[in-house]
């Protein structure tokens, strides 16, 4: 669901991150604005990493482990516009996302997605 962060109701990518924030931490650092589903092709900033980068410590992306953030480039040239949890599935990473009318779901952390992968982050509590 776009822009949808309710726990067993629907949410986005975005808003998976935003209940996973709301249930370690309590509260969301900054309120997101509206945005439709072209947001970053319609401003070609890197909004959704700059907003990471204020909120989550930035790592390299060798360094992607369970339980951090994964931010990908869907489109070679665009900006990074979809993230999710890094996991493992027997043995090997996998991804906790959100997609376009699909529900969370975790898969394998495949070549596609390593390719896409744009930046990554760690949550850190301190």
């Amino acid at each position: 669901m776009h822009q949808a962060s309710v726990k067993g109701v629907g949410c986005d990518c975005l808003g998976l991150l935003r209940g996973v924030w709301r249930e370690l931490k309590g509260f969301e650092p900054e309120d997101a604005p509206p945005y439709s589903p072209d947001w970053a092709e319609a401003t070609g900033a890197e909004t959704l990493h700059a907003a990471m980068a204020r909120h989550l410590v930035e790592i390299g992306r060798a360094d992607i482990a369970p339980g951090d953030v994964a931010l990908f480039r869907m489109a070679p040239r665009g900006p990074a516009k979809h993230c999710g949890i890094v996991a493992a599935r027997g043995g090997a990473l996998s991804l906790i996302h959100a997609r376009r009318n699909t529900r969370v779901g975790e898969e394998a952390f495949s070549p596609f997605w390593r390719k896409k992968l744009a930046f990554a982050f760690r949550i850190c509590f301190g």
